[in-house]
């Protein structure tokens, strides 16, 4: 369960029919099959970033599906990883966009804990089968956790990478946004306007022109 102050502005979804189901489905997988994130894992994005310190949602589809890949976080696995062909292309447009260096790991912690909501549109996978939960009501709580941003006055950027995370963008209609799309950053698509997009300067361009930090996209090794 979510704990921190996240839970003010979604804990009415768990009283509600489609969560009931959500939540038994959920368990049932837990127990017949293998599922990532590990169960404790499921709302690492939520415990990372706090509702008040969010500035930038970087949305995805699913949790990775490999073995011992997916930690809760878009696009993010554990140090010692090898990394996932997604996670190489966001590094190299990083790397293009920022001149960051290409990190070695792939734990994106350090953009969590400055702000930066990496979720997916699906926050569970069967192992092997991607985005296998959709349609079981992830859905449905991740469009609640959009709409709770939107309660948000302060400034928030969307990065929205792929369709499945540009469906929520009909959602976001405060005023102080920046939203920016691109295809998704896998492999099959990464050529498509991925690359070149320039997401982290023009994320950062716009927090400071809000008076607001930017993010230091730097992953430390």
């Amino acid at each position: 369960m979510i704990e921190n102050d996240w839970v003010e502005h979604i804990q009415g979804e768990y009283k509600k029919p489609y969560y009931k189901s959500l939540y038994e489905t959920v368990l049932k997988e837990y127990k017949t099959q293998e599922i990532y994130p590990p169960s404790k894992e499921i709302f690492k994005a939520y415990e990372l970033c706090p509702y008040e310190k969010l500035k930038v949602v970087i949305l995805g589809q699913d949790p990775y599906h490999g073995t011992g890949q997916a930690q809760g976080l878009s696009f993010s696995v554990k140090k010692g990883m090898p990394l996932p062909p997604s996670l190489q292309n966001i590094y190299r447009e990083l790397s293009d966009d920022l001149s960051c260096p290409i990190p070695k790991n792939g734990d994106l912690r350090p953009w969590a804990e400055q702000g930066v909501l990496l979720l997916n549109t699906v926050l569970t996978v069967r192992a092997h089968q991607a985005f296998s939960h959709r349609g079981i009501g992830w859905e449905e709580f991740t469009d609640a956790t959009i709409a709770a941003i939107e309660e948000k006055e302060d400034p928030v950027v969307y990065i929205l990478w792929g369709s499945p995370a540009q469906s929520k963008r009909k959602m976001i209609h405060q005023k102080k946004r920046l939203i920016l799309t691109a295809p998704h950053p896998s492999p099959l698509s990464a050529y498509r306007g991925f690359f070149g997009s320039k997401p982290f300067s023009k994320c950062n361009a716009y927090l400071e022109k809000e008076g607001l930090s930017p993010i230091d996209w730097t992953i430390p090794d």
